[in-house]
């Protein structure tokens, strides 16, 4: 998810993106947004990683936040699968979560061949049943959910034991402020959490193809067993 915007599960060994289920209505017009813009969202520097220095400083980062590979990792709000792509490529198996058909149709296109599969859903409540994941990758999406505490609850319940949550998130926007700090998401998280790890991103211009002023981070929360809702 970008921060300027407001708002089948892969088997293990899987060698090709599974094809999502048949989409219905698209519940709201934010939905209806990201199916209007999934063609040209990528042309964003840190959307679409197509510059080679930005999907190196992205690969280096996320290398450091999920579990050695091979891993199970579920990119929740996943839009074009760029991240999912990145880990991917890492060897984990990925499951991608997104409400926008068109959206999982980009990201279809980048994993076809690797071990990946991608569902369209909500990634607040992620269809994947009974799966557990090693890791749960989410970009840019919490601070836009209506019940961010009980969707962390949901989240880490997805986990397997000795799981994490990896939230990318930040607090952006000048005359309306948007996003969540990274004080008032290390409070959300603090009940689930055996052990976090705040990392600053504001700093590193390579991630983003440009300076930035706000405030930018990734939260890597090391679930304690059985704080899952």
């Amino acid at each position: 998810m970008s921060p300027e915007a407001s708002a089948a599960s892969a088997a293990a060994g899987e060698s090709a993106v599974s094809a999502a289920p048949a989409p219905g209505p698209l519940p709201d017009a934010t939905a209806a947004y990201w199916q209007a813009v999934a063609e040209t969202y990528d042309d964003e520097p840190d959307h679409g990683l197509r510059d080679p220095s930005v999907r190196t400083a992205w690969a280096d980062r996320l290398r450091g936040w999920l579990p050695p590979a091979p891993s199970a990792v579920l990119d929740l709000g996943c839009g074009t699968g760029s991240l999912a792509l990145l880990a991917a490529e890492e060897g984990h198996r990925v499951t991608g979560v997104d409400r926008s058909p068109a959206m999982l149709a980009v990201a279809r296109r980048k994993l076809a061949g690797r071990a990946a599969a991608l569902v369209v859903g909500d990634a607040a409540q992620p269809p994947v049943g009974e799966r557990r994941f090693d890791a749960v990758l989410v970009r840019h999406l919490l601070w836009a959910l209506p019940d961010p505490a009980a969707t962390l609850r949901r989240w880490a319940a997805l986990l397997a034991p000795g799981g994490r949550l990896v939230l990318v998130e930040g607090c952006w926007g000048e005359s309306a402020r948007m996003g969540l700090t990274a004080a008032e998401l290390t409070a959300l998280t603090a009940p689930l959490a055996s052990r976090t790890e705040l990392i600053p991103l504001s700093d590193d211009p390579a991630l983003w193809g440009r300076e930035v002023a706000d405030e930018r981070y990734a939260l890597v929360v090391h679930v304690a067993s059985g704080r899952g809702a």
